[in-house]
C-alpha cells in the first residue's frame, strides 16, 4: 500500500485554481469548523500563530477528515523542523523567506529521502505511514510531498528564475505583505510598484509550469492575482475574520 495521493498537488499542477484560507488560531476544534467551510484548502500557520509540532499534529489529524487539503507553514527553512511536519502527515509544505536558488534545493533535498534528499528514516513511529501501517512509505512518500517555497523580500524576487528551474520546488508563493516592507512601503501592500512586483512574479511563476500562490485579504486584489496566473489563492485569515465578526456583533448591540 503506497503513501496517500496528494490530491491537492496533482489538482494544482493540472492547472486548478483551488482558494484557501489561513489558520492561525492554533485550535483543532476551530480547524474542524473551518473545514466544515468548503474551502479547497486551509493552511496550518507556524510562522506567525502560535503553533507547535504537537498544534499542528492535532489540526492535520481533524482536518483529515473534513473536505479541505492541509497546508502546513513552518517557521522557516530548518530541515529538523521540515523532517518532523512531514512525519506528523504534512504532504504539503510552505516555507518561508526563500532567496536564492541554493536554498531551494537544500529545502527540496530536506523533503526527500535518499538519494534524492536527507530526510531521516523514521517512519516506523511516524503518524504520516500511520505507524507502520503503510508497508511502501518509504518508497511512494517522496511522490506525494508538495513544496511551495515563499518568496516575500527583493532578494527572492531576483533569484525567482534561479528557483523556478529547481525541479523540485513545485510553486512559488509570493508574499505581498513582508514584499511591501522590503520595498520600503510596509502596510501598503497595494502600493502600484509592490502590486506590479507580485502580479509580474505571479505571471513568471505559472509561465514557468510551477504552482503559483498568494494570500490577499483585499477582493480586486484577489482578482487581479487570479487574472495574473495565481492559482493557489489564499483569500481570508481566521482570526481576522473571528476578530472582525466579534467586533461587528459588539458595535451592532452596543
Amino acid at each position: 500500500m503506497p503513501a496517500p495521493e496528494n490530491t491537492l498537488k496533482r489538482r494544482l499542477q493540472a492547472g486548478e485554481t483551488l482558494i484557501g484560507c489561513w489558520l492561525g488560531m492554533a485550535e483543532p476544534y476551530l480547524a474542524e469548523i473551518s473545514a466544515t467551510a468548503g474551502f479547497d484548502w486551509l493552511l496550518i500557520d507556524g510562522e506567525h500563530a502560535p503553533n507547535d509540532i504537537r498544534s499542528m499534529a492535532t489540526q492535520l489529524a481533524v482536518l483529515e477528515a473534513g473536505g479541505s487539503a492541509a497546508v502546513v507553514r513552518l517557521p522557516d527553512d530548518n530541515p529538523a523542523k521540515i523532517k518532523q511536519a512531514l512525519d506528523i502527515g504534512a504532504q504539503t509544505l510552505l516555507i518561508p523567506m526563500v532567496e536564492s536558488a541554493a536554498q531551494a534545493e537544500q529545502i527540496f533535498r530536506a523533503t526527500r529521502y535518499p538519494p534524492l534528499g536527507f530526510r531521516g528514516v523514521g517512519s516506523a513511529l511516524a503518524r504520516a505511514s500511520k505507524f507502520s501501517a503503510i508497508p511502501d512509505y518509504l518508497t511512494t512518500a517522496d511522490d506525494q510531498i508538495c513544496l511551495i517555497t515563499q518568496v516575500e523580500s527583493r532578494a527572492g524576487l531576483a533569484a525567482l528564475d534561479g528557483i523556478l528551474k529547481i525541479d523540485g520546488v513545485d510553486g512559488v508563493f509570493i508574499g505581498p505583505a513582508d514584499l511591501a516592507a522590503d520595498m520600503g512601503y510596509i502596510g501598503n501592500p497595494s502600493e502600484p510598484v509592490v502590486k506590479a512586483a507580485v502580479l509580474d512574479a505571479l505571471g513568471r511563476i505559472r509561465a514557468a509550469g510551477k504552482i503559483a500562490g498568494v494570500l490577499t485579504l483585499d477582493p480586486d486584489y484577489i482578482a487581479d492575482c487570479r487574472d495574473a496566473g495565481a492559482n493557489f489563492l489564499g483569500v481570508g485569515i481566521d482570526v481576522t475574520l473571528f476578530a472582525g465578526a466579534m467586533r461587528a456583533l459588539a458595535r451592532k448591540f452596543k
